[in-house]
């Protein structure tokens, strides 16, 4: 990967009171998050209904080392493929997939460190995100043009104090920012270039709330965050604009997490359909069978929804192989990135579909008694329908086809 230095200093926070594991390996990682995926899916229902925020669950995932695999091996971490990464938030996803979009953010800021960061930022962000220091996110903002057009300010201290900057503004759909420990909040210059500030919990002028009120993702908070006067020195900005100007994967990186997330719902939605199938569906009068598995038509559904899954499993992973080979290289260029955003792209829009799909179809195939509130299965396409949203697959479509057809390049920006 490019890698960028931005000249500024670090003045450190104070470390985690509690340590978090330390993932060492790929396999590790989707061990844990197999095993922590069981814990999760235990009250997932309940949370969703009750819109009940999981606090205490978020403390299981950070600590369990998960938030930390994509840290360099130089600076103590896994360094996880990318297809590792993509298959743990698939697994989180499936289990409770307001908890698999939580992170989201995070593992692209963790890039950005990666690949703006001075080694002394890098050496004191990654030690956070190592001891379980959680990020949020601060970039979207309502009201405005479209998601790059942004009124927050990130300036230097106008007392002339070159160790600081201030940051005004209001941001929404900030997913995260409300379990974080930092809330990285972009925002431009006077020049118009954009900078990240990771704007430290409990920073007065902070104001993080919850009034994320989707009909899906519920447990999310993905709210409103309000910046008023806020103080951040200077060794907590990044030049974010770096990571769209050079050719680097940040964009694929964020994009795949959505995938991923998608995906797992699909899963999700698919074995509830079928343990209901199996268990509580009566057949239909004129299939002349006495179980609901063994109606021919519902099979057949089952076995086009599966096809269709595998196919976007084998995407996404496609996909996370592309990133990687770019990765290894030891300089990125912009026909690589190209190449990954609509490798990315193919696979989103197969994920974008099945969760949609699979969630729709297990009412039709399961029957009435699926819809009753006790179940609470809607929950599955509330959540895909909410989280496919983040950005249009309509444009997916238009990125593959432009570049096979035309050879455009997508655009570089975190939605490519």
């Amino acid at each position: 990967m490019v890698a960028i230095d931005a000249p500024v200093s670090l003045h450190p926070e104070a470390a985690s009171a509690d340590a978090a594991r330390v993932i060492e390996s790929d396999a590790e990682a989707i061990a844990v998050a197999r095993d922590l995926a069981k814990r999760l899916a235990a009250d997932a229902a309940l949370r969703d209904r009750e819109r009940r925020l999981p606090h205490e669950e978020i403390e299981w995932f950070s600590q369990s080392g998960l938030w930390a695999i994509t840290v360099p091996k130089a600076y103590g971490g896994a360094g996880v493929s990318f297809v590792t990464l993509a298959e743990v938030v698939k697994i989180v996803a499936a289990a409770d997939p307001s908890l698999g979009q939580l992170p989201q953010n995070h593992f692209g800021l963790v890039d950005v460190i990666a690949l703006t960061g001075t080694p002394e930022q890098k050496r004191h962000f990654f030690a956070e995100v190592l001891a379980g220091k959680r990020f949020g996110n601060g970039f979207s903002e309502k009201g405005t043009k479209h998601v790059l057009d942004l009124k927050t300010r990130v300036t230097r201290d106008d007392g002339g104090d070159s160790g600081s900057y201030v940051v005004d503004g209001t941001k929404f759909y900030s997913t995260g920012a409300l379990f974080a420990h930092y809330v990285p909040v972009l925002g431009l210059d006077g020049e118009g270039k954009a900078w990240l500030a990771y704007v430290p919990k409990g920073t007065p002028g902070l104001s993080v709330i919850d009034d994320w009120s989707g009909f899906g993702q519920r447990t999310t908070a993905s709210g409103t965050v309000v910046l008023d006067k806020v103080r951040v020195p200077a060794s907590h900005v990044f030049p974010a604009q770096r990571v769209s100007d050079l050719p680097t994967l940040n964009g694929p990186i964020s994009q795949i997490i959505q995938a991923a997330i998608d995906a797992g719902i699909a899963h999700a939605a698919l074995a509830d359909t079928l343990k209901f199938v199996r268990e509580r569906s009566r057949p239909w009068v004129d299939s002349h069978v006495e179980r609901a598995s063994d109606d021919p038509l519902t099979v057949r559904e089952i076995g086009r929804l599966h096809i269709q899954l595998h196919a976007a499993d084998a995407l996404l992973e496609r996909a996370a192989r592309v990133l990687d080979e770019i990765a290894a290289q030891p300089q990125t260029s912009e026909d690589d990135v190209a190449r990954a955003s609509v490798a990315v792209g193919e696979a989103k829009v197969l994920t974008t579909e099945i969760a949609l799909l699979a969630s729709e179809k297990l009412f039709e195939l399961a029957g009435t008694q699926a819809t009753l509130s006790e179940h609470n299965f809607d929950r599955h396409w509330r959540n895909a329908r909410t989280h496919t949203l983040h950005d249009p697959v309509r444009w997916k479509y238009h990125l593959v086809g432009n570049y096979y057809l035309n050879g455009v390049k997508p655009a570089r920006h975190a939605w490519n």
